[in-house]
């Protein structure tokens, strides 16, 4: 267990009283910057201790992506939310993701049972099943096994730039925005609630913020307000993730 001085109102309601009561304009911090207290951690190689992978540094979580495992809430019950989080790659582009609704550990190798919203270089924001299903709009093109591609692609920024991932869930539907641009949705998920958890997956990667509030009532996806200026609607070149099964349809 990675441990850490306490004074944080936020995760004293989620470790003492129980869930929070998220108000829909308010965000709560599930990283607060100083410390991973509200967190824990599992690892592939159960010798490795936490603080050997991820670290604490003005603010700014660090994650040098071995060995594979992932940072976890010790909450684990999130529903109905909308969850904010900052990420870039501080050196080359790489594998990593956001998991939520994270039940039974080690469904798949050392992941647990869950939906990965993907933050890999280039990918960001397709959804992998883990254990789990979903549905999205356009299923001969749009899926590779367990992968969901995403509706469009080139909203993220350079590598080595900030990039901000906002993933609501809501019911049984999940929507995925990166960097305003809405680039994935789904829905009929088969689970609904879990904890959240960030990957270790071979790369450093660095997050800033970590936040959730309460999911308000949504407008369908398709009428979702566009961005002024869209990002690139033909494919890029995919990069397959590894140990992929099967070929990347382009």
């Amino acid at each position: 267990m990675l441990r850490g001085g306490c004074g944080f109102h936020a995760c004293l309601v989620i470790l003492l009283l129980g869930p929070p009561t998220l108000a829909a304009d308010e965000s709560t911090p599930l990283f607060n910057g100083k410390n991973l207290f509200g967190w824990t951690y599992h690892l592939e190689k159960p010798g490795v201790r936490g603080g050997d992978v991820w670290s604490i540094k003005d603010g700014v979580l660090h994650c040098i992506g071995q060995p594979t495992g992932y940072l976890i809430t010790k909450q684990n019950d999130f529903e109905n939310y909308i969850l904010t989080v900052q990420w870039r790659w501080p050196e080359k582009g790489g594998n990593n993701g956001v998991l939520v609704h994270v039940t039974k550990p080690n469904e798949l190798g050392v992941w647990p049972k869950s939906l990965e919203v993907q933050l890999q270089s280039g990918n960001a924001g397709e959804l992998w099943v883990i254990g789990t299903t979903l549905q999205v709009e356009h299923p001969t093109t749009h899926i590779d096994d367990r992968r969901h591609k995403n509706n469009i692609t080139g909203a993220e920024k350079p590598l080595g730039q900030w990039n901000t991932m906002e993933i609501t869930c809501r019911g049984n539907e999940i929507s995925v925005s990166v960097n305003g641009y809405p680039v994935n949705h789904a829905t009929k998920l088969s689970q609904q609630r879990g904890a959240i958890a960030l990957q270790s997956e071979g790369t450093p990667i660095e997050f800033r913020e970590v936040s959730i509030r309460k999911a308000l009532p949504i407008a369908p996806f398709a009428q979702q307000r566009q961005p002024r200026q869209q990002p690139r609607q033909q494919p890029q070149r995919q990069q397959q993730r590894p140990g992929a099964p099967g070929r990347i349809n382009r």
